[in-house]
């Protein structure tokens, strides 16, 4: 909210156990005033999102795809009724619209009471509403007025309304400015992105460009490919040892872990594999259950209340 103010400033305590009895008052009466708003947030955006599905299931009734007989297609109309939320922009709209016809009511009311120009009674309901309470303009500070007691009440109703419409409609807007910021950190990581792509793309051109140029991985194939015997000798190699095997004799142990050595690797490095899945599986466990009880931002306070019963993803 804008900022929070316990009077207009008409009225100030002179004393010091005075002001002592303002701190305690103004912690214990800010905390309750918050509990309060926050309850009616809850409450005016649930009766909102009824008031919501209420006229999605006319659409869908007009529409022939609400179900009348079958009982499996009416339990899945209501399953996805359930999970179906209402839109933010719907719901900033009709808070707008409602805090509008407040404003507009009381400042009816206030222009003639007052002595102001229905200007100045705008200008006063939204400041007051929105807690604002700048003290440039202050009710019920003449001594006489027609209908006091009347007055009076009207007056103290229309600021406890005016006051939780308007914090409903700041905490909704919060939703929309959020999610057009986390629209502008997308596109501007998509562009970011493309453009790591396309770098990427023009160091592989490069390279590809040195193919017929002389490595020094080249030199060192060369060089072993002049140590190699030449082919007499290992046709002469493999002759005597298929005519070791062709004979009856035992293959030696050292032959077996040879011919075994290439599938022993493999299982070792599938064991290790493995291992390592099993630790990274019980870490991401624990890691969830961790986080399952933090308190994370948009999880608490009236950010979450919103976002809870309207569409959208703000985490």
């Amino acid at each position: 909210m804008p900022g929070t103010s316990a009077s207009f400033g008409m009225t100030t305590p002179q004393t010091v156990p005075g002001k002592v009895m303002v701190i305690i008052y103004g912690f214990l009466g800010c905390s309750g005033a918050f509990l309060f708003f926050n309850l009616f947030l809850e409450r005016i955006i649930t009766f909102l999102a009824f008031v919501l599905r209420s006229i999605h299931e006319i659409e869908l009734r007009r529409k022939g795809q609400y179900p009348k007989q079958r009982r499996d297609s009416q339990a899945s109309l209501d399953d996805h009724l359930d999970s179906w939320k209402p839109s933010v922009y719907w719901v900033m709209l009709y808070l707008f619209l409602t805090s509008i016809l407040l404003a507009v009511c009381a400042s009816t009311l206030y222009a003639p009471m007052e002595e102001w120009s229905y200007f100045e009674a705008i200008y006063f309901c939204f400041v007051a509403f929105a807690t604002i309470g700048f003290g440039d303009y202050v009710t019920s500070q003449r001594s006489t007025y027609q209908n006091v007691e009347f007055y009076r009440l009207a007056n103290f109703l229309f600021l406890v309304c005016g006051s939780c419409i308007m914090y409903s409609f700041f905490n909704v807007t919060t939703i929309v400015i959020k999610q057009f910021l986390n629209c502008i950190i997308k596109k501007l990581d998509c562009n970011c992105k493309c453009r790591k792509k396309t770098k990427g793309k023009n160091r592989q051109n490069v390279q590809r460009g040195r193919r017929n140029a002389i490595t020094l991985g080249q030199m060192r194939h060369s060089r072993k490919s002049a140590s190699v015997p030449e082919c007499d000798d290992l046709d002469s190699t493999y002759d005597s040892d298929d005519d070791r095997r062709n004979s009856d004799e035992l293959i030696s142990m050292q032959e077996f872990m040879k011919s075994n050595k290439v599938s022993l690797a493999v299982m070792q490095k599938q064991l290790h594999e493995s291992a390592i899945r099993g630790q990274q599986a019980l870490l991401a466990s624990l890691r969830v259950s961790e986080n399952e009880d933090e308190i994370k931002p948009g999880t608490v306070g009236p950010l979450a209340i919103a976002s809870r019963k309207l569409e959208g993803d703000l985490i």
